[in-house]
């Protein structure tokens, strides 16, 4: 089964925010088409919480916290991720109530 382009799954995530009047903005526009994207999930708080895709051994391609802490340490994990990888998407996404979406179906 082939995967949705990159771009195109954050015009569609973007837009699925927007619905929900959830703030998200885009920090760093990867490649269009096979970007690896992260989530910074922001409760205005002074913490944060950072999502990836990964692969999971049945195939599925589950949301993992790959950071969770105050906002700069999770900044500083997103500083090292673009390090290594410049094709990297970054979107942060604003909510006080938590929510990122990222379990609701249609985002998988």
């Amino acid at each position: 089964m082939s995967r949705l382009a990159s771009g195109l799954w954050v015009q569609a995530y973007l837009m699925r925010l927007q619905i929900e009047t959830i703030p998200a903005y885009v920090l760093a526009h990867g490649d269009d088409t096979a970007g690896a994207i992260l989530v910074k999930l922001n409760p205005l708080d002074g913490t944060a919480r950072l999502f990836q895709r990964v692969m999971a051994m049945d195939g599925s391609r589950p949301w993992d916290v790959l950071a969770d802490g105050p906002e700069n340490e999770v900044d500083a994990a997103i500083a090292r991720q673009r390090k290594s990888d410049p094709d990297l998407w970054v979107i942060e996404v604003e909510s006080r109530a938590g929510r990122h979406m990222l379990d609701e179906p249609g985002l998988d």
